[in-house]
């Protein structure tokens, strides 16, 4: 039998956190490391109850003398199963507040046996109407976003239902994040480097009036798409500077060709600069943007098609629009035009070329 810790970061929690760990433990699941991510003094009593459920079973009950964040809480418990507990395979991670149950972890305790190296993830269907709006209308914005960002569809972003692999662990301890931001953070790299697999969970929320959670919809949304706009920014990052450097090489080439090439120094220094822009737009986006792991050769092969095919649709596309459109300049519609391709040149690249 595999052997599978269960990780639960519990920031001012209530009783539900004695009774998850008592039913896990009665049915043989742990050891179970509970983080008491600073919580005062006043909640020591349910700490204390819990502790002397969990260590029957090998567990333990971890603690941050002040609040440092779910994902620093994560990460302690990680740092110290990897230290101490040498013997599990995979680590559950699951929230105190009563939305994942026994029956819900031990779901995604079984796919993880079945699918040992990869990240599994308890999702929610979020077809419950005692949902709160916000969680719902998050979770659908976020599922959108990460698509578009990642080329990856999850249907629960948000989920702390997780099953990982120990042999994992390492790389998650050296993400970014402390707080809620840290689970985005290991979603967004493990696209790249790890299979991941959802298994539906039953949708867990007290009521529309009383639920209560730690996220701040401000400041941890903020921190959120923060993250999932950064790998976007870079791509715009580079797309700018190739494009200043198209335009500082076509200059260049201008007053160097103009006297040999009189004729025809403008064609020659418009191609020059765009190749030249051109690899290097290629290898920032294939290195620093998208990280690929796609074979360089067979990569830029459908870049430089995608190339072509963006500027052909450029051409064509602004044309039409000047007939259609007499009054309006060149320029405002090829910025209109450019901008969208720009967006879609971004999820093509994502999902077909790196």
């Amino acid at each position: 039998m595999r052997k599978v810790a269960v990780v639960i970061p519990a920031f001012e929690p209530d009783k539900r956190l004695i009774s998850l760990a008592d039913t896990l433990t009665v049915n043989g699941i742990g050891p179970i490391y509970i983080v008491n991510d600073g919580s005062g003094q006043v909640y020591d009593d349910i700490f204390d109850r819990a502790g002397d459920i969990v260590r029957k079973n090998g567990g333990a009950v971890l603690r941050h003398e002040t609040n440092k964040g779910k994902g620093r809480a994560l990460k302690t418990a990680f740092a110290y199963i990897l230290e101490n507990a040498g013997d599990v395979e995979a680590v559950v991670t699951a929230d105190s507040d009563g939305q994942h149950s026994y029956e819900c972890i031990r779901r995604v305790i079984e796919a993880s046996a079945e699918n040992q190296d990869c990240l599994i993830l308890g999702v929610r269907t979020f077809e419950n109407t005692d949902i709160p709006w916000k969680s719902r209308f998050g979770n659908q914005l976020t599922k959108k976003v990460f698509r578009y960002i990642t080329g990856t569809y999850i249907s629960d972003t948000q989920t702390g239902l997780r099953a990982i692999p120990v042999s994992y662990l390492p790389e998650l301890l050296d993400i970014r994040g402390e707080r809620f931001e840290f689970e985005m953070r290991m979603l967004v790299d493990a696209v790249d480097k790890i299979r991941i697999i959802e298994i539906p969970v039953q949708t867990i929320y007290d009521s529309k009036e009383n639920h209560q959670t730690h996220f701040d919809p401000v400041r941890d949304s903020v921190r959120i798409y923060r993250i999932l706009g950064e790998r976007f920014f870079k791509f715009f990052l580079t797309s700018m500077s190739s494009c200043l450097l198209d335009m500082v090489i076509f200059g260049v080439l201008c007053r160097i060709l103009k006297t040999k090439h009189p004729a025809l120094y403008i064609a020659y220094s418009t191609v020059a600069a765009r190749v030249i822009s051109a690899i290097y737009n290629y290898f920032m986006n294939y290195k620093v943007v998208f990280k690929s792991q796609e074979n360089v050769g067979k990569a830029a092969v459908k870049y430089f098609l995608l190339a072509v095919l963006q500027m052909s649709c450029s051409a064509a596309l602004v044309t039409g629009l000047v007939r259609m459109c007499p009054g309006v300049t060149e320029l405002l519609l090829k910025a209109v035009v450019d901008t969208t391709l720009f967006f879609i040149s971004y999820s093509i690249q994502q999902r077909l070329v790196f």
